[in-house]
């Protein structure tokens, strides 16, 4: 207790309540190329109808990726994703009659850090689906000549006026920066259009409405939020940034055509945006021409395809479990294997791996040299045991664009993994008739023989099993590690991440604390039950705890150490099953048989 001076009573509190929490265990991890999406940047999603609003759909060049991802979702519903891609993409500009430059923006921070000079809109995410957008904006007067043009009014002055209740006039802000009275009409409508049909399937079909948004910066809505035409697009819109802003002085006149002649100033501290030419403003509308510059880059090399990787390799930033390698080459699997995985500041993942498709997918080759090259292709990924490799590729439809498709199925074994928390526990075989059925398959890439099965088995590469009536299962749990151990095997791994994993988010309570025996005992406290839950829960079959004298002696205490020895022995799932049938004469009782 605190020294007093005059006679009190003082009140203190001690939490000696520290438990081993819970840690998530089924959080997949990929980078690849997609048609849409933003780029070197971490995004969740949870469904495949989610994956293909974000990340658009699959096409020729993404179908290996976006099956990726959408198989991993098929088993759970957390996966992060990073998109890249090669240096040659652009974003679309979306809006002008000239369409500007062609440029790329990656992603929000690319955005905020660069000035655009000559483009309206762009597209938010570089790639060719952008030029099926169309942003067009309308301010007072281009209201006011779309509702006076009547019957003879244009299809994007027809357009505005069926979706918005009425016209675009001077926010609060403005009016009450320039005393409170006149009009500045900084108000303006904005409509983005499907005018190549590519997203919904209907030409001319209006994706966003964003209604009064100022284009005086600093501009507020109800709710305190900015309604900043560049602020709202940024925040709210899927599909365009505001490229062109150009500054004013305070109280300087603004002379762009869709401003009022007679009312053109903007409040003290206020910009507004603007371009200077009158063939900007057809009929009163702000942009009105489909977008175009948009370019397709999703063919990733492998450095391309590591530089996604890399937004993972922080566990202190972003908590991961299963990282897939995608339709990527082994060149890439051994990147995740070595620098993700394996080594650095991770290792609490499994990465998960696929063999090259020209390996399992050569239409004519004998299964034995197939074999034979997928444990080739095994070893060029070295020895890990967080890592873990299938043996084929799978034959599936692709319902978006009517077609079957090779696709690898690293992330179906990552799915099985997830699937098998969700059922069981981490440290649970994925393997198997009861958890390891494989979905969304028309059929494997190469049939392997009990032979086969033996080959890949012993060389570290998962095999798979078709069984009549049943499916295709994956038919083994090995880990890519060659020397035998325990952590050969895929639950044993994923344990032991658990556990130590779980343990040492709880540990970091003890930092800065005393090394004496209370704290040591209150360590042991804390460990012992968490390991009594998971022996309960058939994860380990005995385990000790040593924090004591023994292993912290004065030279580890006055080095500012700690340790804490603990012990457990991983529970191990059957692979190899021997059934002795015997038969016996019809006069021997089955009790006078020996073992």
């Amino acid at each position: 207790m605190p020294f007093q001076i005059s006679p009190g009573i003082n009140i203190s509190e001690r939490d000696l309540t520290h438990v081993v929490p819970n840690v998530a265990t089924s959080i997949g991890a990929m980078a690849g190329s997609f048609q849409w999406g933003p780029v070197l940047e971490r995004i969740t999603v949870t469904t495949e109808n989610e994956l293909v609003k974000k990340f658009g759909k699959p096409d020729n060049s993404t179908f290996k990726s976006f099956f990726t991802a959408a198989n991993y979702l098929a088993y759970s519903n957390n996966l992060i994703i990073v998109r890249n891609v090669a240096a040659a993409a652009r974003n679309a500009a979306v809006g002008d009659i000239d369409n500007g430059t062609s440029v790329l923006v990656k992603n929000r921070d690319n955005y905020d850090s660069t000035t655009y000079t000559d483009q309206l809109f762009i597209a938010k995410y570089p790639g060719v689906l952008g030029n099926s957008l169309k942003a067009i904006a309308i301010d007072s007067i281009g209201w006011a000549a779309a509702v006076a043009a009547g019957n003879s009014a244009t299809a994007d002055q027809a357009l505005f006026l069926r979706s918005f209740n009425g016209t675009p006039g001077t926010s609060q802000d403005v009016l009450a920066a320039n005393g409170g009275s006149g009009t500045y009409n900084d108000e303006i409508h904005i409509l983005v259009i499907d005018s190549g049909g590519q997203w919904t399937g209907i030409v001319g079909d209006v994706l966003e409405a964003h209604a009064y948004v100022s284009m005086a910066e600093g501009a507020k809505k109800i709710d305190g939020s900015s309604n900043y035409v560049k602020d709202v697009l940024s925040n709210e819109s899927d599909y365009v940034w505001l490229g062109v802003v150009e500054k004013l002085t305070e109280n300087s006149d603004d002379t762009s055509p869709l401003r009022n002649a007679g009312s053109p100033k903007v409040g003290a501290g206020f910009k507004r945006f603007t371009k200077t030419s009158a063939a900007y403003y057809p009929g009163g509308i702000l942009g009105g021409n489909a977008a175009s510059l948009g370019v397709d880059a999703n063919d990733l090399s492998a450095g391309e395809y590591n530089a996604g990787y890399n937004l993972y390799s922080n566990a202190d930033v972003v908590d991961i479990t299963l990282v897939m390698q995608g339709g990527a080459t082994s060149v890439t699997g051994k990147y995740i294997i070595d620098t993700l995985a394996s080594t650095g500041t991770r290792m609490d993942c499994v990465a998960f791996v696929s063999p090259n498709i020209g390996t399992v997918v050569a239409a004519g080759s004998d299964s034995s040299v197939i074999a034979t090259n997928v444990v080739a292709d095994k070893s060029a990924m070295g020895s890990s045991n967080y890592a873990v490799m299938d043996s084929a590729w799978k034959y599936q439809y692709d319902q978006y664009n009517d077609v079957f498709r090779y696709v690898p199925m690293n992330a179906d074994i990552a799915g099985l993994c997830a699937r098998t928390d969700f059922t069981n526990d981490a440290w649970w075989s994925p393997a198997g008739m009861t958890r390891g059925q494989i979905k969304n398959i028309i059929k494997l890439s190469w049939d392997a023989s009990k032979a086969d099965r033996d080959t890949l088995y012993s060389g570290g590469a998962n095999p798979f099993h078709a069984m009549t009536g049943t499916g295709v299962m994956l038919w083994g749990d090995k880990t890519m590690q060659v020397v035998p151990s325990a952590f050969d095997r895929i639950n044993v791994r994923r344990l032991f991440i658990v556990m130590e994993k779980a343990i040492s988010i709880a540990a970091k309570g003890m930092l800065f604390e005393f090394n004496d025996e209370f704290t040591r005992a209150q360590f042991v406290n804390m460990v012992a039950p968490f390991l009594r839950e998971i022996q309960g829960r058939r994860g380990i079959t005995d385990f000790k705890v040593v924090c004591d004298g023994t292993n912290n002696t004065g030279q580890v205490i006055d080095t500012n150490n700690f340790v804490g020895d603990i012990y457990v022995k991983p529970n191990r799932s059957i692979n190899y099953i021997q059934l002795n049938f015997i038969a016996a004469r019809s006069d021997v009782s089955f009790t006078e048989i020996g073992a």
